[in-house]
């Protein structure tokens, strides 16, 4: 399943990582619908707006259905049969569909004939991964693979807000298949648009994190014929929804858990030893109970806020192996990082205990 994503590029930037071709092959950028609905986010969960692409032949009867539109619309679907006022009150869980039952269920069936295919964007989708045998759960952020560019390759971490910029205007933004539709308040108000992210059998490379994934539309020639349900019949854009392997991922901090939480932190990779079974003994069950513990309940006082230079540039791919390096001199109250506070703190604790015991009593990897 997907039941939570990141898409924070600020708006000039995701227009400018959707630019596409039109049927006559001429260079477009997609022009925006509500665009003061839209709201960057690191951390974005269901019943928030995200934005989505579609077809210009929704909203103009006689516009190209090849050009492009995008638009903030509400993660779960709200279907056209909703009768209640509110649609909170909706007791279906609709943010995502199963490829394999959804022609059987009007709320999907329906829309789908209408030619209802939008295209969900995201950095990338966050999936929590279950230990054998605990109650724990690692978090992964999963995302296309990047093409290593000049810009981006020739850096570690962003140093300044101009190299952060460049990094993101070469990111590739992960496109899901979705299906919308429109939603009429039974008593009068403003239409609402909804959209439900359509799922799929994991593919073998992250079928030991979760047994479902989004649908990924992978290159624009798959996005163009998902978006023309005017050149594109419903039977033959369904040849789009399967499994791809072109995905990549990294684990993250546990930071992510909790919706209220909008920081870099959320994605950027986290490397620590967690494949160890660790014992609950003694030093270790105090760290992992604090860590479990470690949670924002109570606002801290406001620090100032973080200069763009100090966010890594997140890529797994574009970072070394070896762990964040540690800031001396902040303050205890700072906020949770990658570089520093308990995640840190539990690497260089893991480190020490494995080193103190016996390569042949090591414990080994979980799989």
């Amino acid at each position: 399943m997907c039941g939570r994503t990141s898409c924070h590029l600020p708006l000039d930037v995701l227009t400018r990582a959707c630019a596409y071709r039109d049927r006559r092959g001429r260079p477009r950028l997609p022009e925006w619908r509500e665009p003061d609905k839209y709201c960057p986010s690191y951390n974005k969960s269901p019943q928030s707006h995200s934005p989505v692409l579609l077809s210009r032949l929704h909203f103009e009867k006689d516009a190209d259905s090849s050009e492009r539109i995008i638009a903030p619309m509400r993660w779960g679907l709200v279907p056209f049969w909703f009768k209640e006022n509110d649609p909170s009150k909706l007791q279906f869980n609709m943010i995502n569909c199963r490829s394999d039952t959804m022609m059987e269920k009007k709320s999907f069936k329906v829309p789908l004939g209408k030619g209802r295919r939008c295209v969900v964007l995201a950095d990338g989708f966050y999936e929590w991964q279950r230990y054998r045998c605990t109650h724990q759960r690692q978090p992964f952020f999963i995302y296309f693979p990047q093409v290593k560019t000049e810009k981006s390759g020739s850096m570690g971490a962003a140093y300044s807000s101009e190299d952060w910029e460049q990094v993101w205007d070469n990111w590739r933004l992960l496109t899901m298949a979705g299906i919308f539709d429109c939603w009429e308040p039974p008593e009068g108000g403003d239409l609402l648009y909804s959209y439900t992210i359509i799922t799929v059998d994991s593919c073998q490379g992250l079928n030991d994190i979760h047994p479902r994934m989004p649908a990924i539309l992978d290159g624009d020639e798959a996005v163009s014929k998902w978006l023309d349900f005017g050149e594109v019949s419903t039977e033959e854009a369904l040849k789009l929804i399967h499994p791809t392997e072109n995905i990549t991922f990294h684990p993250v901090s546990s930071v992510v858990s909790n919706s209220r939480n909008n920081t870099p932190e959320c994605l950027a990779p986290l490397h620590l030893v967690m494949k160890k079974e660790i014992k609950a003994k003694g030093n270790s069950q105090k760290m992992l109970q604090w860590l479990a513990s470690k949670s924002p309940k109570k606002e801290e006082p406001k620090t100032p806020e973080k200069e763009e230079s100090e966010v890594p540039q997140w890529s797994s791919q574009f970072l070394p192996k070896a762990s964040f390096p540690s800031k001396r001199g902040r303050a205890a109250k700072s906020s949770f990082s990658p570089k520093r506070g308990g995640a840190g703190a539990l690497e260089r604790w893991l480190k020490q205990e494995e080193e103190e015991q016996p390569v042949a009593k090591r414990p080994h990897s979980q799989h």
